[in-house]
């Protein structure tokens, strides 16, 4: 499974609004290609540009001690641009 969810969060928000660029979270070992078709497929439109970021994990600290106690775990993540008339809406079905 390439594509595990739709990345939602203010920051990509508004960069759907005012680019038209949507944001997924993507397995780790996906490249750009398998990113394209499993977007394509799946949403049925046609992917302009594919940008592909790994985010590394957030240290957790203890509250009291401030030691850290371990870290998040590390995502990729794509946002993807599409053609010019196509349109992903993630709000369809609430």
């Amino acid at each position: 499974m390439i594509l595990k969810k739709p990345l939602i969060t203010e920051k990509m928000t508004a960069i759907m609004e005012k680019r038209g660029q949507f944001g997924f979270v993507v397995d780790k070992n996906a490249t750009k290609d398998e990113i394209k078709k499993a977007i394509e497929d799946f949403y049925k439109v046609e992917v302009a540009t594919v940008n592909t970021m790994i985010a590394r994990g957030k240290s957790r600290r203890n509250r009291r001690t401030g030691q850290i106690s371990g870290y998040t775990n590390a995502y990729k993540k794509a946002i993807i641009t599409l053609k010019e008339g196509f349109n992903i809406d993630f709000y369809e079905n609430i």
